[in-house]
């Protein structure tokens, strides 16, 4: 049998796996004695190692199963749970998705597993395990213990479903009780009961289910199930039927009868009085089949939602072209109709941007072990907490902040928490605090990772800057705490595994940059730090302000301007050679386009001056006109101008003509 198909489904369901046990053996770390946290944990690596031996990865079963015998020996209270053997544990799941990361990109390297699998024997050989065979017949038999079998399930026919069986029987059709058994390492269960019904609801109808299809589609059943089934096929042809699923272990198909006793009836009569309703016997099969429909899912290429994205980016620029068209020519019909279209290409646009949003909970996930582990090689107490996972950002932007999230909280465990002496010295908790923070403000979801360690010290970052050649004079406080977002600045005295090499706070910067991001930086010496990132919850299409510096015309996102004020160029003072303007009172810097950009302005005093915010820098940004705001689609502007710094990319406007978007976090 090819296997090919099931490749990616496997990679799939195996992250999800290692995630579930990664989280899974940290709460078992938390409550040894839970017994529902270990039994979760068997469960997740026994599908796991059902789903390895089926698609031929033996290693990946085999290093499962060794693991499975630790887990075994913690359900018989053989083995107790300790911080060794949880390491080890790691060290095992670690050694998995290496595994299952070579079977991703297709490598025929094969990873050596003797020495975690010597290590996990050790640790089931001190569990006291009279014998090596009973052991691993106790664990085979876990999952049996598991799977009820079909006469197990507890099946009655109600009134509502008896009526619904005898008006079928009456019509001549043929009504079937069927009960299937799946294998016990079958890799997907609920996908293949999905396949069953789907098969048969073709030629006839289902009209009970037990499970029910809820508890089925989210895989809340063993390996068995059963149905009533409504056909004009014979018991045979509904067999073949079934059975041309794989993975079913067996299958048995047998006639409904029902019992037409007086008994009976005057059960049925019973709610008839009770509702008055003629309509009521049918209501449960109607339900069945609306809430089957209700929670039903389909996998989707990401390539094919990305074009489905590009797609709809263009048809907002043919959209906002037809709009200018009809504008220009004072088309009136063509207006109504563009107003019309316009609404439908809005509702398209949110629909799909949504499809595309993923909690952070996928990034966010990650961590806890890594604090876990990162909390022993310190040799501090460390606590994450984690809030907001549930916030929703564009898929792009998901995978892009794993890595910035990453350097951030390691810095925060190496450089910010204190060894618990220290922190009980100036009166603190012996173990630190790292919060992990989302949430979404506006068009812009907002992240803060902070810690409650030492805070930054200036002096010690004005002493490096001043050794690297940096001249600090004049500088706030501020703009030298910014000082460690500058390429190769650090303040580790050493170079150690977690940091210390200058690389990690200026690869923060350029990747949330990158995205169309800010990062600020709050910190008090000896209370803690904050740093605090604003993104874009989309980085396709944005709302933008056009604006003309000479006689080109450049798009900013209206999620970098406060707001926008006109002014006379006499109005410009200038302190410390530099321009500024005074507005309510507060002194903003000026940065006139025409000089940043190189282009030649427009003659004239009378200008505009776009407010715009990066993080805790305000500066305003001096145009010659406004030409309005409009949705705009972002796109690539290519290896050629990718040097520009000013510019995050392009969009086309209604006229035709391409447009660059200007970069203000960069700019600013």
């Amino acid at each position: 049998m090819d296997m090919s198909q099931y490749l990616d489904m496997f990679i799939e369901e195996s992250d999800e796996n290692l995630q579930n046990l990664n989280e899974w053996i940290l709460e078992l770390e938390k409550n040894p004695d839970d017994k529902e946290t270990i039994n979760s944990i068997f469960r997740a690596a026994h599908t796991l190692k059902g789903m390895s031996a089926s698609m031929g990865f033996n290693d990946i079963a085999e290093l499962t199963h060794k693991m499975e015998d630790i887990l075994d020996e913690f359900r018989n209270d053989k083995l107790k749970v300790n911080s060794e053997v949880i390491t080890v544990l790691f060290k095992c799941l670690d050694t998995l998705e290496k595994m299952v990361d070579g079977v991703r990109d297709g490598s025929s390297e094969k990873t050596d597993i003797s020495g975690i699998t010597k290590m996990l024997d050790d640790i089931a050989a001190s569990g006291n395990s009279s014998n090596g065979d009973e052991a691993a017949a106790t664990i085979e038999e876990a999952p049996l213990k598991e799977k009820a079998p079909s006469n197990s399930i507890n099946f009655e026919l109600n009134v509502y479903d008896e009526d619904i069986i005898k008006q079928a029987k009456e019509k001549n059709y043929n009504v079937f009780k069927a009960e299937v058994n799946l294998y016990n390492d079958c890799k997907l269960k609920s996908a293949r009961a999905f396949l069953v019904y789907k098969n048969l609801e073709e030629s006839g109808e289902i009209v009970k289910s037990i499970p029910s299809i809820e508890d089925i589609e989210q895989e809340k059943f063993d390996y068995s199930f059963v149905f009533v089934y409504v056909t004009n096929k014979t018991a045979e042809e509904v067999k073949k039927l079934i059975e041309s699923v794989s993975e079913i272990e067996s299958v048995n198909v047998s006639e409904v009868e029902i019992n037409n006793t007086e008994e009976a009836q005057s059960k049925e009569a019973k709610p008839k009085e009770e509702s008055n309703n003629k309509n009521v016997k049918s209501q449960p099969k109607k339900d069945d089949r609306t809430s089957k429909k209700a929670h039903q899912f389909v996998r989707v290429d990401l390539e094919k939602m990305d074009k489905f994205m590009n797609l709809v980016g263009e048809l907002v620029i043919h959209r906002t072209r037809l709009e200018q068209l009809s504008s220009n020519y004072k088309l009136t019909d063509l207006h109504e109709t563009l107003e019309q279209v316009g609404r439908i290409t809005s509702d398209l646009q949110d629909l799909v941007m949504k499809i595309r949003m993923l909690p952070v909970e996928k990034v966010f996930n990650r961590f806890p072990r890594m604090i876990r582990d990162l909390s022993n090689e310190l040799g501090k107490e460390i606590e994450l907490v984690i809030k907001g996972e549930d916030t929703e950002l564009d898929r792009t932007v998901i995978d892009e902040i794993g890595e910035p999230l990453l350097h951030l909280i390691r810095n925060s465990a190496d450089h910010g928490i204190e060894p618990a002496e220290e922190r009980i010295k100036a009166g603190k908790k012996a173990a630190g605090t790292i919060k992990l923070i989302a949430y979404q403000e506006g068009n812009k979801a907002i992240i803060k990772v902070e810690d409650d360690g030492r805070g930054l010290n200036v002096e010690k970052i004005k002493q490096k800057a001043e050794k690297s050649g940096i001249d600090t004079s004049g500088m706030s406080e501020q703009d030298i705490k910014n000082l460690i977002f500058m390429q190769g600045f650090s303040t580790s005295e050493k170079v150690t595994d977690i940091s210390g090499r200058g690389v990690g706070m200026d690869v923060v910067k350029t990747k949330i940059s990158a995205i169309g991001g800010t990062i600020e930086l709050l910190s008090e010496e000896g209370k803690g730090t904050s740093v605090i990132i604003r993104l874009p919850l989309t980085l396709s299409i944005i709302q933008a302000l056009l604006v003309k510096v000479g006689d080109e015309t450049f798009a900013i996102s209206l999620g970098f301007i406060d707001r926008v004020i006109s002014i006379n160029t006499d109005e410009i003072k200038l302190t410390n050679n530099k321009e500024v303007i005074i507005y309510r009172d507060n002194v903003i810097p000026l940065i006139r386009l025409s000089d940043k950009l190189n282009i030649k302005g427009e003659d004239g005093k009378d200008k505009f001056v776009v407010i715009a915010k990066s993080g805790e820098k305000t500066a305003g940004l001096l145009v010659d006109s406004l030409s309005g705001q409009q949705e705009i689609v972002i796109k690539n502007i290519g290896k050629t101008l990718s040097g520009l710094k000013e510019y995050v990319g392009a969009t086309i406007l209604g006229n035709g003509l391409v447009t660059l978007i200007l970069d203000v976090a960069a700019i600013v």
